[in-house]
């Protein structure tokens, strides 16, 4: 796209600072029904799904743990059968000897420094075997404790079409919506860009015609 025309299209929507609002407010009336697609009861099967989620889909998680969650009910329950026997478990989320090896790594921790609770500070989840900064920020933002916003690919994706942010990196990205989306927002805010990405700002072939951004939010609009 020539730099022209981005500019003048930056331009003709305004700043990002008085467009993030309107963003939030628009899109959680499209997609009011925007929430996590993974399938937990309880603190233990989030992080388990969110840890199994990589390199994935949420669908193929779900299926899987359909099954895991009635054999695997505690951190105990990962660590007394043979490593090989939980890789079959999980074969189907493809990386299952990494991912294996980091769920008894992280139920063990569990076990030896947080009573076999999920730890509530984001710094303690940061230690367990296996969780980078964005499965720690899945996990306490549907815990209610939203410490940063989630980046995967759609966020990354939208939050540049939208102008928010001109990084590559998913750090560097999270740190420039930090500071345009209202914190109370930064649980949601990532569910709502997952959904419109999947629904309507689809990534060769986005529906422009339907979009509740267009043509006054969203730099990126066709229409």
């Amino acid at each position: 796209m020539p730099r022209s025309y981005v500019a003048e299209a930056r331009k003709r929507v305004g700043p990002k600072k008085q467009r993030i609002r309107p963003i939030v407010e628009r899109l959680a009336v499209e997609h009011a029904d925007a929430r996590i697609a993974l399938t937990f009861r309880s603190p233990l099967e989030l992080l388990v799904s969110v840890m199994l989620s990589a390199q994935t889909t949420d669908v193929n998680v779900n299926r899987v743990t359909a099954t895991l969650f009635e054999k695997y009910r505690t951190p105990e329950d990962y660590l007394a059968v043979p490593v090989e026997e939980l890789e079959r478990d999980i074969f189907a989320t493809g990386f299952y000897h990494q991912k294996a090896k980091a769920l008894r790594g992280t139920m063990a921790m569990l076990l030896e420094q947080f009573d076999g609770e999920v730890p509530e500070a984001f710094d303690d989840l940061l230690k367990l075997p296996g969780v980078a900064r964005k499965t720690a920020n899945v996990v306490a933002a549907e815990r209610g404790n939203a410490q940063g916003i989630v980046v995967d690919t759609h966020v990354r994706r939208l939050s540049q079409r939208l102008g928010l942010t001109k990084q590559e990196d998913p750090v560097k990205i999270e740190r420039d919506l930090a500071r345009l989306v209202p914190r109370e927002d930064w649980a949601r805010f990532p569910h709502l860009l997952i959904w419109h990405g999947r629904r309507i700002c689809i990534a060769r072939a986005p529906k422009c015609e339907e979009c509740p951004l267009a043509p006054d939010l969203c730099p990126s609009t066709r229409v």
